[in-house]
């Protein structure tokens, strides 16, 4: 019994340890600009891999902070970005009220995300506006012919890592 105690205090202090570890590393970073009506608290900032296992299997929207480098940017207004999930699929980032981040925003930019993911179902029309946006060619856009299913999140806030 002892032992098993022993062994409990032990992880208990380890998970401390490296979440601790996570802040300060998140602490480190440069802050750029923020964008949004909320203000992030990169203290609580998940890695992009914990949120999506974190969220697997929910089907109610949940509330998360997280950090990722961003994928793809809209290029015709800045109101969204794409984050790669860690396996070469991305899940699309749109901001609350339309609020926009720089088009010249460089591919790879770390940023914290403040908001909620949830998942949608996007139509056709949708997606094809965001082939647009993200600059696809009329042949691509046109193979666009069936609504997705898809996890998604809407940021109240961002921050750009320098």
């Amino acid at each position: 019994m002892i032992k098993l105690l022993f062994l409990s205090i032990i992880t208990l202090l380890f998970v401390s340890c490296s979440n601790l570890k996570s802040i300060n590393d998140n602490a480190d970073k440069k802050l750029g600009k923020s964008y949004g009506p909320v203000k992030v608290d990169v203290t609580e900032a998940n890695e992009v891999s914990k949120m999506l296992e974190l969220f697997q299997g929910k089907t109610d929207p949940m509330e998360f902070t997280f950090i990722a480098p961003i994928n793809q940017v809209c290029m015709k207004a800045g109101c969204w970005v794409n984050i790669d999930k860690g396996n070469g699929e991305t899940f699309m980032v749109r901001f609350k009220d339309h609020f926009t981040i720089p088009i010249d925003t460089k591919i790879g930019t770390e940023a914290y995300f403040h908001g909620v993911a949830y998942w949608d179902e996007v139509s056709v029309e949708m997606l094809q506006h965001f082939a647009e946006d993200a600059g696809k060619t009329p042949e691509e856009i046109a193979k666009i012919t069936q609504p997705e299913y898809v996890m998604s999140f809407e940021a109240d806030g961002i921050v750009l890592v320098k």
